[in-house]
């Protein structure tokens, strides 16, 4: 936990936490989450870190730099990936983007390098970005520093076992991956692979990169279905029964950053009379809090959330039901296609992060749930956006349908979201004078806000909005500070407006 929030203007771009790994950094004012976006260099400048798959960490750029001068000209760079598949698949997406075959993929020591035009070099980071199947900032360290390839896989192993325990499967039924977007990917992947030709349907409003993956990622679209009530639940019935063919349905539980609970035991119905695999994220209320395995196919997370808590490493985790009628089929074309896996040293840090994971996981939630109490009392609040019954988003029933997969003395987890009145006007002023980490992330064991719309939908907000999500949404990830301490922190920034 940060004994010093970082949160003032003198702050930005400081990592979060203090480490050349951290997968967070700061922006402390509203504007400056803009000007990022922009790509202000006033901003830029100043990150040495950041979410390691939307900015690329110092390690990964020396990597970058020292492996181009081998492999590109004056008007080509690259991009470096752990596996020989993952830098085919990145190369694959770029070229599908600009329609032309214009990245390729070279081996470079035991690493491979995707090389491409400098003209290209978005598509390539939204590559980078979207499947998250990059090389680690631990990895490019030690590879840059000439150290032997560290090939221990002892840890992972460990946390595999970890998270086979948590969903109580056998561990042949879970995968480690490098980030959770890369399991999300690898799940997308193999579902493709099931059903060639398949759209996937994305039930419920998701995380910013879980739908672009099911759009932009392998040879078929998307179905989206964005509110995720009873009203989009009849309708996706009334399609599958007019025929509709799908390669799996997709949803969070809950959903990122609205913190809506969708009718799972329905909706498993549902997928089964149908036959389709039903994917569920189980991120932002944790392993530790829910078992959805039981409605699911298969249930994937993020690692680098409550798992890890810290904020300096990142991992993901993919389940398979065992009992699934797709169990097997699924495994084999895991097996066959699986996400890069944990790098050794990422391993190790990990492990050694989760060690008091549900300790610290029923602090925050509980943290999350006081915090929600005190800020609904607030007479500038709007709307509270939190896995109960008083959630805005759709129809009621969230906390029912939470409680239905909920474990005994679960929390709801550590997330909620804010909406001020007259938002337009008072949320700059709430969240500069914030006096909490400010930066993305969550699940970890320091309070974290971020204007999350801002941030993951800049350049689409009146389409985020249409779906039901301001662009004014502050996104606050409760930590293991003393509740009084976070109250009063709050009870500031509401009295700056």
């Amino acid at each position: 936990m940060a004994s010093q929030p970082l949160h003032l203007p003198e702050h930005l771009g400081q990592p979060i936490p203090d480490s050349p790994h951290a997968v967070s950094a700061c922006l402390p004012t509203w504007d400056d989450n803009i000007c990022y976006e922009e790509g202000d260099p006033r901003v830029q400048q100043k990150l040495t870190t950041g979410y390691p798959r939307f900015v690329y960490n110092r390690f990964c750029r020396q990597l970058f730099q020292q492996v181009g001068r081998q492999l590109t000209d004056d008007h080509q760079q690259c991009l470096v990936f752990p596996t020989k598949s993952a830098a085919r698949r990145a190369a694959g997406f770029v070229n599908d983007r600009v329609d032309d075959d214009v990245a390729h993929v070279t081996e470079h020591d035991t690493l491979h390098a995707v090389v491409f035009p400098t003209e290209h070099a978005q598509a390539a980071h939204d590559a980078w970005q979207h499947m998250g199947e990059g090389i680690s900032s631990r990895q490019a360290e030690n590879h840059l520093s000439g150290l032997p390839t560290d090939n221990d896989a002892a840890a992972a192993i460990r946390i595999q076992q970890t998270i086979a325990d948590l969903a109580e499967v056998p561990t042949q039924f879970t995968w480690l991956a490098s980030c959770g977007m890369s399991g999300f990917a690898a799940v997308h992947r193999a579902l493709e692979n099931l059903s060639p030709g398949f759209d996937s349907i994305q039930f419920g409003f998701p995380y910013v990169d879980s739908l672009k993956v099911l759009q932009l990622c392998g040879s078929s679209d998307c179905w989206f279905l964005p509110t995720g009530d009873r009203s989009e639940l009849d309708q996706l019935q009334q399609a599958l029964e007019s025929g509709l063919h799908s390669c799996g349905v997709f949803t969070e539980f809950p959903s990122n950053p609205l913190l809506a609970v969708p009718d799972l035991t329905r909706l498993s119905e549902l997928c089964h009379v149908h036959n389709l695999p039903l994917v569920v994220d189980e991120t932002i209320a944790g392993l530790g809090n829910v078992d959805v395995l039981k409605a699911a196919d298969v249930i994937w997370g993020s690692l680098t959330k409550s798992f890890s808590g810290v904020g300096d490493v990142t991992g993901g985790s993919i389940v398979v039901n065992p009992d699934s009628r797709f169990a097997e089929p699924l495994a084999k074309a895991l097996n066959t296609s699986p996400p890069p896996g944990l790098y050794a040293a990422d391993a190790v840090v990990l492990e050694s992060n989760s060690q008091d994971y549900i300790e610290r996981l029923a602090v925050t939630c509980a943290n999350a749930g006081r915090l929600v109490e005190f800020l609904r009392r607030q007479p500038a609040v709007e709307a509270i956006y939190y896995p109960d019954d008083l959630n805005p988003t759709g129809d009621h029933g969230h906390a029912s349908r939470y409680d239905a997969f909920a474990r005994p003395t679960a929390g709801r987890g550590p997330l909620f979201s804010i909406l001020l009145k007259n938002a337009h006007a008072t949320t700059p002023s709430f969240y500069d004078a914030l006096p909490i980490d400010k930066g993305p992330n969550l699940g970890t064991n320091y309070t974290l806000a971020c204007p999350f719309t801002i941030l993951a939908h800049y350049h689409e907000l009146d389409w985020a909005e249409q779906c039901g999500v301001s662009r004014h949404l502050i996104r606050v990830s409760a930590g293991l500070e003393p509740i009084e301490i976070l109250e009063q922190a709050f009870a500031k920034a509401l009295g700056s407006i």
